[in-house]
């Protein structure tokens, strides 16, 4: 049974106190904001998350003022899952970045397109993710120099048809600088097929790890943990291919694949 008190569950209820307001059934209510009659039901128990477009609807025909939309504004208090709120802040933080990624393209460096795909449409978290790559271009401070290396099946891997993917690609050749760095590890056995990760380097020089597992990420400054992953990075760092054949490879899946 759901948690009464859960903010998704409160705002269920005011939904509800809002319905019985304009004196009107969950059925009426349905053919009046043409969405079913289960979803109603099961937002009002709280079962089921409102979207800002189902808020909006009801709010026009309730006549409430736009005070639906408005309680959504719970859901950007918890944009981040309790276990990457300790990474966030370093991430903002850290003066450098180094991360390897075996599966997809690092949040970091996404498109909106890519992302919407990753996040299943969820434009609270589309937009959080985009906004953290703000700090790739920020003026002060300075952007963290950021060294990726990601696996060739990155390139390959449908997130999305064609279209996403060529924009995809495109944009991480177009992010290459002198502060930002991508190579590519080629096909087969390698260190790194352990799962990602990420290290940030913080301006007093010390090193915090963010791994990724299964069901959550992981945040830890644990000198064992960091020193593991600091070395296994730089042997992925040896065994991908230099940035310039690293960029022609990601231009070549993009003709071969995605065009």
């Amino acid at each position: 049974m759901a948690n009464i008190y859960t903010p998704q569950a409160i705002w269920g209820r005011e939904l509800r106190h809002y319905r019985k307001g304009a004196g009107l059934t969950q059925g009426q209510l349905a053919q009046k904001v043409h969405f079913s009659e289960s979803l109603i039901s099961g937002v009002e128990t709280g079962q089921l998350p409102a979207s800002p477009e189902f808020a909006e609807t009801c709010d026009k025909v309730l006549n409430t003022g736009g005070a639906l939309h408005r309680l959504l504004d719970w859901r950007k208090g918890q944009i981040f899952p309790s276990w990457f709120g300790p990474w966030r802040e370093k991430e903002q933080e850290a003066i450098a970045l180094r991360t390897y990624q075996p599966l997809v393209v690092p949040g970091l460096l996404q498109t909106e397109a890519y992302a919407r795909v990753m996040l299943f449409g969820d434009e609270v978290n589309i937009e959080t993710r985009l906004n953290r790559q703000a700090i790739l271009t920020r003026e002060d401070p300075k952007p963290p120099s950021f060294r990726c290396v990601i696996d060739e099946g990155v390139l390959y891997r449908p997130i999305g048809g064609p279209g996403v993917m060529r924009e995809q690609l495109e944009h991480l050749v177009s992010m290459v600088s002198s502060r930002l760095s991508i190579q590519v590890v080629p096909h087969g056995m390698h260190s790194g097929l352990m799962g990602g990760f990420v290290i940030a380097t913080l301006a007093g020089g010390s090193d915090v790890l963010y791994a990724e597992t299964a069901i959550r990420g992981i945040t830890t400054s644990d000198p064992a943990d960091v020193a593991a992953a600091v070395e296994c990075f730089e042997v992925m760092r040896t065994e991908a291919l230099p940035l310039g054949m690293s960029i022609d490879l990601i231009k070549k899946a993009v003709e071969e694949k995605w065009t």
